[in-house]
């Protein structure tokens, strides 16, 4: 790119929340590439795999730290640290398709916040993607939340199981490894784990034949961010480049999966060993109504998590999202 053409080279570490070989960090070591190409090879990100220099939950501090200089993690892991990080990256219920949570992000006020939240921590907010609505795995039959009473589910600890479990059912958490043997085994009879197309290539809908899809409970916000010092350092062009190659990386993730759900689902229909469950939206706002008593208990366990909340729940009714 002839705009580039006396810009000086820009090297940078990134670490990504996802393991080498899955299709979300295939995506993100595809902005990478595209940032290569763009910048005329002017910028080059190495992107390492989930626990290369840090666990997946540290990589914040590691980023402040410059120990690396950039990260593509899922927001919600910095909740510890605030806990309008898990409001903000995964409101359980709220959203029913990726276009919404990234809307709320780009337009509704979302990335002032994430700004704000990153900032404090000497991190700059560079761009939002997902991996998209992630459907739900059962052994049994789940056409709405009265079904949820009593079910023993995996599901990670947090926001997530205090939902689920207002709803009747019995959250247990187990590490992902597990989640596959607990299913065939009974110990569980439903899993919060991905994407119907990661679920189905793992098997899981052959042991648990009763996938709820569309999701209804979980739709991540992933950041790319980077050590603000690092990004302030940066030529205007080349900032507005990062920003804009997020952007197309997002699409092409975001469109990538759900081309994949849907080759999925219509395979595993034609194999007519499953029955999927599609939640009508009467049960969907059933749900979204449990995940609100949930949001406001996390509203007042810090005065960003209030802000989040009161710029969520402001944007869902403006878009008539909120029942």
């Amino acid at each position: 790119m002839a705009g580039f053409a006396n810009a000086q080279e820009y090297s940078f570490r990134f670490q990504s929340s996802d393991p080498a070989g899955n299709p979300n960090f295939e995506y993100q070591k595809g902005w990478t590439d595209l940032v290569k190409e763009r910048s005329d090879g002017k910028v080059q990100i190495e992107l390492l795999p989930v626990g290369s220099v840090v666990e997946y939950n540290e990589t914040l501090d590691a980023v402040a730290a410059g120990i690396l200089d950039g990260q593509i993690c899922d927001s919600s892991y910095w909740a510890g640290k605030d806990p309008a990080f898990g409001l903000i990256a995964n409101p359980v219920g709220a959203w029913s398709d990726p276009a919404q949570m990234i809307d709320f992000v780009e337009n509704g006020g979302g990335k002032e916040i994430m700004q704000e939240l990153l900032g404090s921590y000497g991190l700059h907010f560079i761009g939002v993607s997902t991996p998209g609505l992630e459907a739900f795995v059962s052994r049994v039959p789940l056409d709405g939340v009265d079904d949820l009473k009593g079910l023993k589910m995996r599901s990670p600890e947090g926001p997530i199981a205090n939902v689920f479990a207002a709803a009747g059912a019995s959250p247990v958490n187990l590490p992902s490894a597990e989640v596959f043997t607990s299913l065939d085994k009974g110990v569980v009879d439903a899993a919060d784990y991905s994407v119907f197309s990661v679920n189905q290539q793992q098997g899981l809908n052959d042991i648990a034949p009763n996938p709820v899809y569309p999701g209804f409970h979980s739709l991540p916000l992933v950041e790319v961010s980077m050590n603000q010092g690092k990004w302030d350092a940066l030529p205007d062009d080349i900032k507005t480049m990062l920003e804009e190659t997020v952007k197309e990386f997002q699409k092409t993730q975001v469109e990538g999966n759900k081309a994949a759900d849907l080759k999925a689902v219509e395979e595993a229909k034609a194999g007519g060993k499953i029955t999927i469950h599609d939640w009508s939206e009467e049960e969907r706002a059933k749900f979204r109504q449990l995940g609100q008593a949930e949001w406001e208990t996390i509203a007042k366990q810090s005065p960003q998590a209030q802000k989040v909340y009161d710029t969520l729940t402001a944007y869902l009714k403006e878009k008539n999202l909120l029942q």
